[in-house]
């Protein structure tokens, strides 16, 4: 079942922001630290935030599978970008002992319903190129290429 993430899910959330650093660091450790991504504190805030929508996944017991976390974005009157309305995913994470439940899929299903009921153009992410794995789910799910990040370490 797919749901809002409540302040009961802080600390299975905590456990799996950290199961996505360690693929992060793992891929790129000269500019991912060890750590997470938000605190205790900053969980309980984006909590109370409908820009930024943490949808969970959760078993029978109403335990935490996986999360997405998301953000609104809109840029109204800017020089050259039109007025769209887009759901950005910051963050999706499957528990490592749920992968190959379809978690992930229902996650990525609901955060386009999301968008849609709330009147988005599209749905954006980042995805490392060091994370293959991510890279291949999210072309199963019909995501294309809209930008490239590139770089060259000095």
């Amino acid at each position: 079942m797919i749901r809002y993430a409540m302040e009961k899910d802080i600390e299975k959330i905590g456990d799996l922001l950290s199961q996505v650093d360690l693929v992060h660091h793992n891929g790129r450790p000269d500019i991912f630290k060890i750590g997470r991504k938000y605190s205790t504190d900053e969980l309980k805030e984006l909590l109370k935030d409908e820009e930024r929508p943490i949808l969970v996944c959760v078993d029978e017991k109403d335990e935490v599978m996986g999360y997405c976390f998301g953000i609104f974005q809109q840029h109204m009157n800017h020089s050259v970008l039109t007025d769209i309305k887009t759901l950005y995913i910051d963050d999706i994470c499957v528990d490592e002992k749920c992968r190959g439940k379809h978690v992930g899929k229902e996650l990525y299903e609901a955060a386009v319903k999301l968008a849609k009921e709330s009147g988005c153009y599209n749905l954006t992410l980042n995805v490392w190129s060091c994370n293959p794995s991510a890279m291949r789910f999210y072309e199963a799910m019909g995501l294309v290429p809209q930008k490239i990040g590139m770089e060259v370490v000095l």
